[in-house]
């Protein structure tokens, strides 16, 4: 549209929100890793908080080292794709955890509520799901090998070290 300002302006926007989604996610990743570190799925390493700060410094290190090669890389389309469908797929299993909890533990304790359980979260996940149905097909295979480290992670890993399942495994004796 020959308008320079306003394209540097468009430009500055999307790079400001690009990096604060980064952090943002790096964040939570994170703190997703120290909690499955706490639980066993992953080793004990990544559970030790900062004797300071007290965050979770050593997954913070590790995944921003791997979140930096992956993204010096990867092209900016791709990365976006891969974000996109992470994000709209932990959408689908946080829905369907909704539904499934409110049948099966509909005694436990919820700080927030959600409103026309399950239609809400059945809207939630055919959209989610519509969304990443229109995502290009190679954002689904990059997707699939992500999901098949993660199993293979769990199998190899986690499975036999995780505190869920060693007290299961000790209440059945």
């Amino acid at each position: 549209m020959n308008q320079p300002f306003f394209a540097g302006a468009i430009s500055l926007g999307a790079s400001v929100g690009l990096i604060t989604v980064c952090m943002i996610l790096l964040l939570g990743q994170t703190r997703v890793f120290f909690a499955m570190s706490r639980d066993g799925l992953l080793p004990r390493v990544f559970s030790v908080t900062h004797p300071k700060y007290r965050t979770p410094y050593r997954a913070t290190l590790l995944l921003g080292g791997i979140i930096a090669v992956v993204a010096g890389f990867t092209s900016l389309e791709k990365l976006a794709e891969l974000v996109n469908i992470g994000t709209l797929f932990a959408f689908v299993v946080v829905a369907l955890g909704v539904i499934v909890l409110r049948r099966t533990r509909p005694d436990l304790h919820r700080s927030f509520r959600t409103p026309w359980v399950p239609v809400v979260p059945i809207l939630s996940i055919a959209a989610s799901l519509w969304l990443m149905l229109n995502l290009p097909a190679e954002t689904w295979i990059r997707f699939g090998i992500w999901m098949a480290i993660g199993i293979v992670v769990y199998f190899l890993y986690g499975r036999q070290h995780s505190r869920l399942g060693k007290e299961g495994a000790d209440a059945k004796f």
